[in-house]
């Protein structure tokens, strides 16, 4: 299986979570910050995986900017997956967590981004935690961020086994 992580971060948090993904997936797997990829000429894999810092809601610019540089159908058939880091809104006061239920994270934006260009979603989007907005991450989200890479590498190979799941 071929994939490939694509990424930007500010403080380094969301590529450090890119990396810990990456060792959780079997096959070929490449991670790129969104800086260096050009969406017109992007080889597209079997499984593409989206991360960003959560920055009011939403994604970064850079990520936007490549999302919506691909062309519409770019992603037909492809597996895809969405993360971002973003800090825990449980653990701060009822304004900052009624305006979270308003505005969301990042990660489910890229989801629908990469479903509008065709592409699969096989597994819900997720969310890896910092402590304050430079990081640094919580304790455990490296392993969990392994761990859930491994789940999306399972998924895949179940989609390839049970095409009719598709």
């Amino acid at each position: 299986m071929n994939t490939l992580i694509i990424y930007d971060s500010m403080y380094g948090n969301t590529e450090k979570i890119a990396y810990a993904m990456a060792d959780g997936i079997t096959g070929d797997v490449k991670v790129q910050s969104v800086v260096d990829v050009n969406a017109a000429e992007f080889s597209v894999p079997d499984l593409l995986i989206v991360g960003s810092p959560v920055h009011g809601g939403r994604p970064t610019v850079a990520i936007e900017e490549f999302l919506k540089q691909l062309p519409a159908d770019a992603l037909k058939g492809i597996s895809v997956a969405a993360f971002d880091t973003r800090f825990s809104a449980e653990d701060h006061g009822i304004g900052i967590r009624l305006l979270i239920s308003i505005i969301h994270y990042a990660a489910g934006r890229i989801a629908k981004v990469l479903t509008r260009k065709g592409g699969r979603l096989i597994a819900e989007p997720e969310g890896f935690i910092v402590e304050d907005k430079e990081g640094p991450l919580q304790h455990g989200e490296l392993e969990r961020a392994t761990s859930w890479a491994k789940e999306l590498c399972a998924q895949k190979e179940s989609l390839i086994d049970n095409p009719s799941l598709v």
